[in-house]
């Protein structure tokens, strides 16, 4: 049965801030399919919550996007959080690897075309649909090492704000989020391959980084405002960085 307030699809949901966004959306009385690749991560997430559903999805896949989207046939879709995404390396444009700048221009940027237009049609029936798009501050500013990642952000800012102009007079919001240092258990580990000593320079020193839940909260605020409230841009970041080059880190 659909929740009063719709169905909520997250993509990219096996962890980090997807995973807390499923969370925090249920809460709010949403139902939520939660998709992502793996499998494991998500029956754990939804063994832990009876509000959400977990469905495999690859987003680099037409196929699997293609298939998901058939699955929610009738379905009261009102929410797509576009969150799949990530940084998978920290190489100079010069030394770029670009099997990797391909890769992460079809997760971030492809992916997130691909689940657009699947649910489209079913966010535009539901009258009240609202798209989530996951930015980053590397979406509006660059920094040495971070190519790759950082257009893609571009791109996906790029992505909301065409969005928003050509589906004006429809009943669909597009909201970007852009957090700026959030800490997660992934993210900077797979930037560096694995190198988890490389992951945790990232954070030395700041008390308090973003963490999943912090995002989470924003998506859930945003998607419980009135209907006709569009929240464009929403740029979060932990008090102690001020800019991607201003970070206030404790030594001792």
């Amino acid at each position: 049965m659909t929740a009063a307030r719709g169905t909520a699809v997250v993509a990219g949901a096996s962890g980090g801030i997807g995973a807390a966004t499923a969370r925090a959306l249920a809460d709010q009385g949403f139902r939520v399919i939660a998709a992502a690749r793996r499998a494991d991560r998500l029956a754990d997430l939804a063994a832990s919550d009876p509000r959400i559903e977990a469905r495999v999805l690859d987003v680099t896949d037409q196929a699997s996007v293609d298939a998901l989207a058939e699955s929610l046939a009738g379905e009261d879709v009102t929410v797509l959080v576009a969150n799949a995404g990530g940084a998978f390396d920290a190489d100079a444009v010069a030394d770029a690897d670009l099997e990797t700048w391909q890769r992460t221009h079809d997760v971030n940027v492809l992916g997130t075309v691909r689940m657009i237009k699947a649910l489209l049609p079913r966010l535009t029936a539901s009258g009240r649909g609202l798209i989530v798009l996951m930015g980053s501050t590397a979406g509006r500013g660059v920094y040495e090492g971070g190519g790759s990642y950082a257009a893609a952000k571009h791109a996906v800012a790029a992505i909301a704000g065409t969005l928003r102009l050509e589906l004006c007079g429809l009943p669909v919001r597009v909201t970007e989020i852009a957090p700026g240092m959030v800490r997660t258990e992934e993210f900077a580990v797979n930037r560096f391959h694995g190198d988890a000593d490389r992951a945790a320079a990232v954070y030395a020193g700041v008390a308090e980084p973003l963490v999943a839940e912090d995002v989470a909260e924003s998506v859930a605020w945003v998607a419980t405002l009135p209907s006709h409230v569009n929240i464009d841009l929403m740029v979060m970041r932990p008090v102690a960085q001020a800019a991607q080059y201003k970070v206030h880190r404790v030594t001792e």
